[in-house]
């Protein structure tokens, strides 16, 4: 599903000061849009004219629509739509990228104990009516659709390249991990068109290259969350890295007194009840992407070991109705830093 995800803001102070002599100090910043995966994108990059910055920012951006098209499960014509479409049949050869993220999808799955399931999409689909209706989803079609819910039955052949979903009905949403993972592309073709220095920000899932000329970082701002909106309260500076953050602030329905986020429990098919954000920092924004929803479900202990068994970081605030509580996993404390009051904001 494509669909806007609920995401913290982030905000970017960017800064041209302390540039060093030479070609460094004649990088100009360059900042672009586009919309894809049912989501604004964003580019921004240094480079040094204006025709390079619009080559890369095409190529990258070519990607990630390549990657819609592929992982989109609204596209009846994507190759993640035809997969579904013989679920309970034999096994499919699929494209490499499929392939890859629905490998990686099952190692979270694995990881996690099931709280990370790219195929809760028969649930998401009762759930995204139920917040239009503002009703809960029927109790019988809710008990089919878990049925059909459980990455155990999504069968993997690395050597084949085929995949096989067993049950019939079954359905994939890989709206978890896929703008991370379209971030991180996009990335890599930006450094591939000679371009290093340069973020890609989608949905609120960032992946950043090299720094700004002069900077130890992109610094990157979390707002505070009751209000997306509003100024950050506390600030990160990553280079190389990803940073991704999910949450209940913005996407959530109340009914009958009880606030249902979007983000599902596979276990129990009901939306959670936490009032929590989740924010990850990974080597890259696949990981970061999946484990801040995966964070969110665990819970703070079982959360940050998982993070932290992936080599991540985590930032987790919560309100449980009694007061308001910060968790933070050992490895987050380097990148904390201040943050600037003219710092730029990115929307997702």
């Amino acid at each position: 599903m494509f669909a806007q995800a609920s995401r913290w803001m982030f905000w970017l102070p960017l800064t041209m000061t302390g540039l060093a002599l030479g070609e460094e100090g004649r990088l100009e910043r360059f900042e672009f849009a586009e919309t894809h995966m049912g989501s604004q994108f964003k580019v921004v990059l240094y480079t040094l004219d204006e025709p390079t910055a619009r080559r890369a920012s095409r190529a990258a951006f070519a990607r990630i629509a390549a990657l819609d098209a592929t992982l989109s499960d609204y596209r009846p014509d994507s190759e993640l739509s035809r997969l579904c479409d013989q679920a309970g049949g034999p096994p499919v050869p699929v494209g490499k990228d499929l392939f890859d993220l629905l490998a990686r999808s099952k190692t979270m799955y694995e990881r996690s104990g099931g709280a990370f399931d790219v195929t809760i999409a028969p649930v998401g689909r009762l759930w995204r009516r139920a917040r239009r209706d503002r009703k809960l989803p029927d109790p019988e079609l809710l008990a089919k659709a878990r049925a059909l819910v459980g990455s155990d039955r999504m069968r993997l052949d690395a050597e084949a390249r085929t995949v096989q979903l067993l049950q019939p009905g079954m359905k994939i949403d890989l709206g978890a991990i896929a703008k991370g993972y379209a971030s991180d592309e996009a990335v890599q073709v930006l450094k591939e068109e000679g371009v290093p220095r340069a973020l890609v920000a989608g949905s609120g899932d960032i992946v950043v290259g090299d720094p700004p000329p002069g900077a130890l970082g992109w610094t990157i701002g979390i707002a505070p969350l009751d209000d997306p909106a509003a100024p950050p309260t506390k600030f990160l500076r990553v280079r190389n890295a990803a940073v991704s953050t999910s949450g209940d602030a913005a996407r959530f329905v109340e009914i009958g007194g009880t606030r249902y986020s979007h983000i599902i429990d596979p276990k129990t098919g009901l939306g959670m009840v936490e009032h929590a954000g989740v924010t990850v920092i990974a080597p890259d924004g696949a990981t970061a992407d999946a484990l801040d929803t995966t964070v969110y479900l665990l819970g703070p202990e079982k959360g940050i070991a998982l993070v932290e068994s992936f080599g991540a970081s985590v930032l987790i605030v919560r309100d449980n109705g009694r007061g308001r509580q910060v968790f933070e996993s050992r490895g987050i404390k380097p990148y904390l830093t201040s943050g600037e009051k003219s710092a730029e904001t990115l929307r997702p």
